[in-house]
């Protein structure tokens, strides 16, 4: 398999699917799939007609975590590739929902790609697991973007033991939204794509802006904030129009956000 091929990129429906592609070694984490990966979010989150943004796999695995033969961060074509953190950043960061679709088996670092999601559907009988304590590492990077999801009190067990854990369990600890049938996956993800593609170009957009921006304020502080900008969605075009549709009972007409 030639390097260009370690992810796929397809636009569906409004949303840009990233499909790891590395079956042979279960999409484990290498220099270039990480560069790949990076450009293809740089891709979606530049290209007005996608609303959301997929991440899956192809293969028994969603990822393995770390290519320990061509870790993240190393040189492509006599170049430095893109650090995984910076991957981990740019899907927290894109201003379009990232929706994980956890086709198979999601070890170590392939969790960063879980925690960082904004929507998480897995196979419900999916293993997971933080298996890095079991080769005398510490799950270092992803505990950035997978406790805020796990809350300490799971987070602890997990990461101290590397139990594995299925897509039910990781439903029941808050760190994926839904478990389903492997032969439902697609549609599950496609259903939340519908949703999305329901709702406001403009205002998908500031709902994640908004929910980044209110965790981490006082309840003082977060007053202040979204009262200003609850009055400035109120005044946009997108709202006017959202709301008309609503009177007549129509279709909203959306604009593609800029």
């Amino acid at each position: 398999m030639s390097d260009t091929q370690a992810t796929l990129y397809e636009i569906r429906n409004g949303a840009a699917w990233i499909t790891l592609n590395r079956p042979e070694n279960r999409n484990a984490l290498s220099s270039i799939l990480v560069n790949e990966l990076y450009q293809h979010l740089l891709n979606a989150n530049e290209d007005r007609s996608v609303r959301s943004i997929v991440i899956t796999g192809t293969g028994p695995a969603f990822c393995a975590g770390a290519d320990l033969k061509s870790p993240p961060g190393g040189v492509v074509d006599g170049k430095q590739s893109v650090p995984y953190p910076q991957v981990l950043t740019t899907i927290l960061e894109s201003e379009k929902p990232v929706i994980a679709a956890i086709n198979g088996a999601a070890f170590a670092g392939g969790l960063g790609l879980v925690g960082a999601a904004d929507i998480v559907i897995a196979v419900e009988d999916v293993q997971f697991s933080f298996s890095e304590v079991r080769i005398g590492v510490i799950p270092a990077v992803i505990s950035v973007v997978c406790i805020p999801k796990l809350g300490t009190h799971h987070a602890m067990k997990l990461f101290v033991t590397g139990e594995r854990f299925t897509g039910r369990q990781a439903v029941d600890m808050g760190f994926a939204h839904r478990a389903v049938a492997k032969d439902q996956l697609v549609r599950a993800v496609e259903e939340e794509i519908d949703m999305i593609n329901q709702g406001g170009p403009i205002a998908v957009v500031e709902c994640k802006k908004l929910v980044r921006a209110v965790s981490k304020l006082s309840i003082e502080e977060g007053f202040d904030l979204t009262g200003e900008w609850s009055g400035r969605m109120f005044r946009s075009e997108e709202a006017a129009e959202g709301m008309a549709a609503f009177r007549e009972k129509r279709k909203a007409n959306w604009i593609a956000a800029d």
